[in-house]
């Protein structure tokens, strides 16, 4: 009997626990990780140097989550930085113009064009992917004679080509790299994805290999690659686009195969279906997986209730590999296959990784708050704006029972201060609040109303 009660108090304190963990995520903390560990990477590249080009795939991949960054980061420094980017690189793509690796960067520039609209951003990109859509494209997959430089032929490519093309259409309004990238990656998919996993190979070599429990080879960085791919495809894919159901249907079977092949401690390994064989944690492909699961409940394709304890899981395994100094540790290194990872192993594409999760997660945390009044706001002009918000106190009401504006509160979200406001007022009964604030260029800022 004693022993019984010493196990029912035991439960109970570890539940107690894990959901003290639970409510310690807020948005405020997702943001102080985000720039500790974005702040850690560029001071690390400036003071020690480039280890890859500045065009190479690894920035591209980092490219990616430092913008995601810069959008909540509201402070321009950080678009700054990747400008200079993009100056340094004269606004090139790589060294092999029809390889996927090489052209990851150009998400970067058709991103900043979208903000800035300086021609020259997107200029030389833009005649590469001009050249894309006009080939043909019916080269078969199989991993031989340098087909990697030419088609989408293994899984990583799906996160370095569709997006940057997608992206380019978004700054362009020209359909035709939309078109073309969901066209090829049909294309690939056809190839690589196991339909009975519901996961994709890295390419053909991995058809037939084995890990050491028999089971097929799925790197969780490769699929990684694939699902996060697949999230920014989509993101520039419109609602009635004819391809666009189809999209979302492989991106919510993906997402239920890898949310089931989560391990305890939050994270993805290395090898997804033996991951007994790499037993610690690695980040990279735990930082797209969430990335792609939270950008799927942002946008309504994945039930909340059922994948959030799964994206809290993941981000918990994703800070407590921040070093103290900021520096992201458990990141895979550079490879094409599941292999060994520690503490001391970094990449910038694991930061990129980690930044892109921390952008989806931070709205979703805000979003799904009860008894509070979310509003984001975003500056898409390169200037920037100061802006006079008025919100309905009919529409607080509807949110906030018993709210009185004596208890009202206004708050940034991502730095948790208190923003000044002012009650509107008709006859002694409250109408609205107000608020100036400014937003810089590319900036998007959430404000949270709440009972003190």
């Amino acid at each position: 009997m004693r022993k019984s009660i010493i196990l029912v108090l035991l439960a109970f304190f570890s539940f107690e626990k894990v959901d003290a963990q639970k409510q310690q995520i807020s948005a405020n903390d997702i943001f102080s990780q985000m720039k500790r560990v974005a702040d850690w990477q560029w001071t690390n590249l400036e003071t020690k140097g480039w280890k890859n080009p500045k065009k190479d795939w690894t920035s591209g991949a980092m490219y990616t989550g430092m913008m995601a960054w810069a959008k909540l980061a509201n402070d321009e420094t950080y678009y700054n930085k990747l400008i200079q980017v993009g100056v340094d690189n004269k606004w090139e793509t790589g060294r092999y113009r029809l390889f996927a690796d090489d052209y990851c960067v150009g998400q970067l520039y058709s991103q900043l064009y979208t903000i800035y609209k300086r021609p020259e951003y997107i200029q030389k990109f833009r005649a590469l992917a001009d050249t894309i859509v006009s080939l043909p494209h019916t080269e078969g997959l199989e991993w031989k004679n340098g087909i990697y430089t030419r088609e989408w032929a293994w899984c990583d490519a799906l996160f370095m080509g569709p997006p940057a093309l997608g992206y380019l259409t978004q700054a362009t309004g020209d359909q035709r790299y939309l078109d073309q990238s969901i066209a090829l990656w049909w294309k690939s998919t056809a190839y690589l994805y196991d339909k009975d996993e519901h996961l994709f190979y890295r390419d053909s070599r991995y058809f037939d290999k084995k890990e050491k429990n028999g089971t097929k080879v799925f790197w969780s960085r490769g699929n990684g690659w694939v699902i996060a791919g697949l999230a920014r495809l989509l993101s520039a894919t419109p609602e009635k686009h004819p391809e666009r159901e189809k999209l979302v249907k492989l991106f919510i079977g993906m997402s239920k195969k890898l949310a089931s092949l989560q391990q305890a401690d939050g994270s993805w390994h290395a090898s997804l279906l033996d991951p007994e064989s790499f037993p610690v944690k690695e980040t990279s492909g735990t930082g797209f997986i969430a990335y792609a699961l939270t950008w799927g409940i942002n946008n309504g394709l994945i039930s909340y209730k059922k994948y959030e304890p799964i994206v809290s899981k993941a981000w918990t395994a994703l800070t407590t590999s921040v070093h103290p100094d900021g520096k992201l540790g458990f990141v895979q290194a550079q490879g094409a296959a599941p292999d060994k990872v520690g503490y001391d192993d970094t990449d910038v594409y694991g930061v990129g990784a980690f930044l892109l999760a921390g952008s989806e997660l931070l709205p979703m945390y805000a979003n799904h708050k009860e008894h509070v009044f979310i509003k984001e706001i975003y500056n898409e002009t390169p200037a920037e704006i100061e802006q006079t918000i008025t919100i309905k106190w009919a529409d607080l009401s509807a949110k906030i029972s018993n709210l009185k504006p004596a208890k009202l509160i206004l708050r940034d979200v991502s730095s948790g201060l208190v923003i000044p406001s002012k009650v509107e007022y008709h006859k002694k009964v409250p109408q609205a609040i107000s608020f100036t604030i400014k937003v810089l260029p590319g900036t998007k800022r959430i404000f949270e109303v709440s009972k003190t």
